[in-house]
């Protein structure tokens, strides 16, 4: 499940110069959508590329028209109901939901999808945002009081017909909101103008979204020179740890933790957005456990960089050095018994994890450990597949 961040901006939160300093904060943390009313749906466009939910504010909240989906600046990405109605407590609920201008609205054929907003006062709100959820892609629910967590009951009930979006004030809370019942909710609409908060809320975002990989020691089996290939640097626009790296490998089965060059050397000096990865043909691990040939990856393309106890994250591409390099055949052997290979450049730049720290590739020996991550599985255009194939 990929998770996103709304950012709260419309003008509950105050006068246009405090909504514009929300949405530019949300822009420049990397939040994916902010919440704004149907009148400010343009001068966000003009602020920047970003998602945009709108409320309707024209009074009428019966009316989804055509005109949000002209294709011009003011058209939202979402119309959300809600603001003004049954939704937030403004008109009182009816008893069986059934004369619900709300629902009514959701219910509606209409050109952009349709967001239902709900303010979850007591159990009869609950109910209410079950039946909205059945007729709106995204249902946004702001727990009054989460201390009675309806949100664990809104997940089991409705966590498969929408897109739900639970309400939240700091980045604590949206960690909350995206680990309960595991499964947790899609998405959290942040009510703050703290540009750091706004900022924590996002990095807790990517932190739910990683991945965590069982990386084990397999041992250097044969370690020698093999002459010259084209061999691939990958050259990425975040600056990496000293225990990040990249997962490559001659089988994808197989694929080898290389460090980036975050050490300085003799020779040269360090380029910590850089990894030395290997030759063309090898697999490079991307995110969402997808792999990818060297040779095709290209600027703006997304790799996932890897540290050693197996966290991860995402990292674009910036550049692609191939060049002409003198290169080492390393085989080596899993704990399962299996043997594997890659060719990685023979230089001192170039290093690999081991359990004592990092060691060079041109000081390894047969015998030596180094980190590996295996998976009994065979790839198809980079897609992991249940079929047999060969690899040697």
């Amino acid at each position: 499940m990929t998770r996103a961040v709304w950012v709260k901006a419309d003008d509950s939160v105050g006068d246009w110069d405090d909504r514009r300093e929300r949405v530019t904060a949300a822009l420049e943390a990397g939040a994916d959508w902010v919440l704004v009313d149907e009148a400010d749906v343009e001068r966000v466009r003009e602020l920047g590329e970003i998602n945009v939910a709108a409320f309707r504010t024209d009074g009428d909240v019966s009316l989804i028209d055509d005109a949000e989906a002209d294709g011009t600046a003011g058209s939202p990405d979402v119309a959300v109901v809600g603001k003004n109605g049954e939704g937030d407590g403004t008109v009182d609920l009816p008893g069986d939901f059934s004369g619900s201008a709300d629902l009514s609205t959701l219910r509606r054929d209409r050109p952009v999808p349709a967001g239902a907003y709900v303010r979850i006062l007591n159990e009869d709100y609950e109910a209410f945002a079950e039946a909205a959820a059945a007729e709106a892609e995204y249902t946004i629910v702001i727990g009054e009081d989460w201390t009675i967590i309806p949100l664990e009951n809104l997940i089991a009930r409705i966590g498969e017909e929408t897109e739900l979006v639970a309400g939240v004030t700091n980045a604590e809370e949206a960690r909350t909101a995206f680990e309960t019942l595991e499964l947790g909710a899609d998405a959290v609409l942040l009510d703050s103008a703290d540009p750091d908060e706004i900022r924590r809320t996002v990095e807790v975002r990517d932190e739910t979204d990683r991945e965590t990989l069982d990386l084990e020691w397999a041992t250097v089996r044969s370690i020698e020179q093999i002459g010259s290939a084209d061999r691939v640097c990958v050259d990425t626009g975040s600056l990496m740890d000293d225990d990040e790296g990249m997962l490559v490998g001659s089988m994808s089965r197989g694929l080898v933790f290389v460090q980036a060059e975050t050490a300085d050397s003799p020779y040269v000096a360090a380029r910590p957005f850089r990894v030395n990865a290997g030759a063309v043909h090898a697999y490079v691990r991307t995110p969402g456990g997808e792999t990818k040939y060297l040779s095709e990856l290209s600027s703006g393309d997304a790799v996932q960089v890897v540290d050693r106890d197996g966290g991860t994250r995402e990292a674009i591409v910036g550049r692609v050095k191939i060049e002409q390099r003198p290169m080492f055949r390393v085989a080596l052997e899993t704990e399962s018994g299996d043997r594997v290979e890659t060719l990685l450049q023979n230089a001192e730049t170039v290093s690999v994890a081991t359990p004592e720290g990092r060691t060079a590739v041109t000081d390894l020996e047969t015998g030596d450990e180094i980190a590996l991550y295996y998976e009994e599985t065979a790839r198809h255009f980079g897609e992991a597949v249940e079929e047999q194939i060969i690899e040697k």
